[in-house]
């Protein structure tokens, strides 16, 4: 895991649509030769764990003071890769999903409680990875097929040695200059939530369809979005804390989901090249780009959908 600015990475209708584009299965086995070779010429190496014992609490605040959307969670001395936490676990525990059981049930609604549990508690044990021989389209392969967004790498023993995500891949591939415009691969069916909506009503949508973000539409609007990471910085930051008086999360999930809006809306155009795009996402270190024409929201295109659309040039 590494730092955003390292190595220059930095009303509903449900979201099961994949776009324009459909040019059939990807081959792996005949694409992408040229970019043969070991993971870790793209991979980071500097990668920053926590131990099994480390606090949920202590996890978030890593995450956040280091803009990681994940992660991995080793042994103190060999770092032997134990697990991986990421965001959506984070949203799941505020009342997204399953997790949310070490609140409500092991801790009877207390959140302030439940978050000083071991990260052990929500980790993720059984972690897809890659060894250092990979190539990248091994990597293209696994966040196309099971559409996980970071891969660790682990050397023998299964110790962690780098991380490659879909910003690492996606900053590869479109080295490599595509015909295709955003609206070729954009999203176009959208799950969107509204300014006013609970935040815990995002969280579960979130959760419920493996979504990273949501668009925040009002009056066909965009006015902005949310992710996962966003949710999880308001934790970490410790803003909820000013929201919360009994201890119960509740208190929090209950407000408006433009509590968590902030910062610049980065947009691009239906007609806009893929590279093009790619690299203003690269730039603003973002994950993905609500696709606007004139005022109002057509698509969304992410980090995933550019490396399948690369992949398959």
């Amino acid at each position: 895991m590494r730092r955003n600015n390292q190595n220059n990475r930095s009303s509903d209708r449900l979201l099961k649509m994949p776009g324009k584009m459909d040019r059939g299965p990807v081959n792996f086995e005949a694409h992408i030769a040229h970019q043969e070779g070991e993971i870790m010429a793209i991979a980071s190496r500097d990668v920053v764990s926590v131990a099994q014992t480390t606090t949920i609490m202590g996890a978030v605040k890593t995450m956040t003071e280091c803009g990681f959307r994940r992660l991995p969670i080793t042994d103190p001395g060999t770092k032997k890769l134990r697990g991986i936490v990421t965001a959506g676990d984070i949203i799941d525990l505020m009342g997204g999903g399953s997790k949310y059981n070490l609140v409500q049930v092991k801790h009877n609604g207390k959140f302030l409680s439940a978050i000083n549990e071991s990260v052990r508690e929500i980790m993720t044990e059984d972690v897809v990875t890659l060894p250092k021989t990979a190539r990248i389209d091994d990597a293209v392969k696994i966040i196309i097929q099971k559409k996980i967004g970071g891969i660790p790498i682990t050397h023998e023993g299964g110790v962690i040695t780098g991380i490659v995500t879909e910003k690492d891949v996606m900053k590869t591939l479109s080295m490599e200059r595509s015909s295709l415009c955003v609206e070729d691969v954009m999203t176009t069916s959208l799950k969107v939530t509204s300014p006013e909506s609970p935040i815990g009503m995002a969280t579960r949508d979130m959760i419920q369809h493996r979504f990273r973000r949501l668009p925040v539409v009002s009056n066909d609007v965009l006015f902005g979005i949310i992710t996962n990471s966003d949710i999880v910085r308001y934790l970490g930051s410790g803003q909820v804390f000013q929201k919360i008086v009994t201890g119960n999360i509740a208190e929090v999930m209950s407000l408006p989901v433009r509590t968590l809006i902030s910062g610049t809306l980065h947009t691009t155009t239906p007609d806009a090249n893929i590279n093009d795009a790619a690299r203003d996402m690269l730039e603003k270190g973002i994950g993905a780009l609500p696709v606007i024409k004139g005022t109002r929201l057509v698509g969304l295109v992410t980090e995933y959908d550019m490396v399948t659309a690369f992949s398959r040039e």
